[in-house]
């Protein structure tokens, strides 16, 4: 079967796993060094969803470090429609989560708020900012497996 650079069992699939746990561990920082950010909805969905999105980028990159470095790819049509799955609902989820954070900052920037002073806010940014890479990531590579998906 081709590979397809990115899919399950790939080297660039484990980049692609590295990646989504750096950007949300970045992002779940970025927003944890307030301790005021459970006041917002939007700030408290974003925290929970990067702390479901590090276990599922770790348990995913060690399936991808054991497939490349055993060289046997672990490809069943079963487990693979629930990686998909599990990656296009965490990326959605993730790009709704940054979505909001950003906006309810950029509110609070543009507002003056008293309870967000610049600094903080810009945390805020941040941290929505490293969300939306971690979404990207978490995208393509529900793209690249979503590929391969027919072939099996």
């Amino acid at each position: 079967m081709d590979e397809v650079p990115g899919s399950l069992g790939t080297s660039a699939s484990l980049a692609l796993r590295l990646g989504q746990t750096i950007f949300s561990c970045a992002s779940l920082f970025f927003m944890c060094l307030d301790v005021n950010f459970y006041g917002y909805t939007a700030f408290c969905f974003l925290v929970t969803i990067m702390g479901l999105m590090i276990p599922w980028s770790v348990t995913m990159g060690l399936v991808d470090a054991y497939s490349v470095f055993v060289k046997f790819p672990t490809r069943q049509p079963g487990v693979m429609i629930i990686i998909i799955v599990g990656d296009w609902v965490l990326s959605f989820l993730t790009l709704g989560a940054a979505c909001s954070t950003a906006s309810v900052a950029q509110l609070l920037i543009e507002a003056r708020s008293p309870l967000c002073p610049g600094k903080i806010c810009s945390r805020y940014s941040a941290s929505a900012a490293m969300a939306f890479l971690s979404w990207f990531l978490s995208f393509a590579s529900s793209l690249f497996n979503f590929w391969i998906l027919p072939k099996l």
